[in-house]
């Protein structure tokens, strides 16, 4: 059942435009520091084009060891991204791409340890790959990729829901095709297929996955 692990994104649709805006002020550049931690580059290749992801190894370990062995293992070759949703506020286009194993038996491995954006420093900013869940330690092989800003999943101590207080778990970020993940963003969307409040955000012809690899590194 796709609702079983469907992140995050439709939780987003009740916070405000401003609230996004307010978090971005309070963060640290990811510019300032991107360079600063170890990654591991990973290139998923698309029917529409390959997107290279830096997976932060060092700031959020767990998660991007996760991604690594379903790549490694060659878990994620023939996976789809199933899903394109949209929102209305920031730059635009804005919303996410998910894609993943989708609770295939002969695909997913145990749930991860949640690793908050308060621990690793990372947010949901542009580009930001973010594992869906149901609560945290649920996490396995089903992930987002940002078109925009995001930063209302990341995670707020403070607030009362206690999805919020531990938001979404961001371990990487794309560094090369970003305009493959905007073509999967706009790939046509079937108004029917899709549950509750993902009714219409399921695309018509999902877009595979052919194989996932470590990239190769220059000598």
């Amino acid at each position: 059942m796709v609702n079983r692990f469907a992140l995050l994104a439709a939780l987003s649709l009740a916070l405000p435009a401003a609230a996004h805006a307010a978090d971005n002020a309070e963060l640290p550049s990811l510019e300032e520091s991107a360079h600063e931690f170890e990654t591991v580059d990973v290139v998923l290749e698309t029917a529409l084009g390959p997107i290279t992801v830096a997976l932060e190894t060092e700031r959020a370990p767990i998660t991007a060891a996760n991604f690594l062995r379903y790549v490694d293992e060659h878990r994620f070759d023939g996976i789809v991204f199933y899903r394109s949703m949209p929102t209305n506020w920031g730059e635009q286009p804005n919303g996410l791409i998910q894609g993943g194993t989708q609770w295939d038996p002969q695909r997913i491995l145990p749930g991860i340890a949640h690793e908050p954006t308060t621990l690793t420093g990372l947010t949901h900013t542009r580009g930001a790959l973010s594992m869906a869940m149901n609560e945290p330690g649920t996490a396995n092989g089903d992930f987002s990729i940002m078109l925009g800003d995001q930063t209302g999943l990341n995670a707020k101590p403070n607030a009362d829901d206690p999805v919020w207080q531990h938001g979404y778990a961001v371990f990487g970020y794309v560094t090369e095709g970003m305009d493959v993940v905007e073509a999967i963003f706009n790939s046509p969307r079937d108004p029917e297929k899709g549950e509750g409040w993902m009714k219409g955000q399921m695309l018509a012809e999902p877009v595979t996955v052919l194989n996932a690899h470590r990239a190769e590194r220059d000598e």
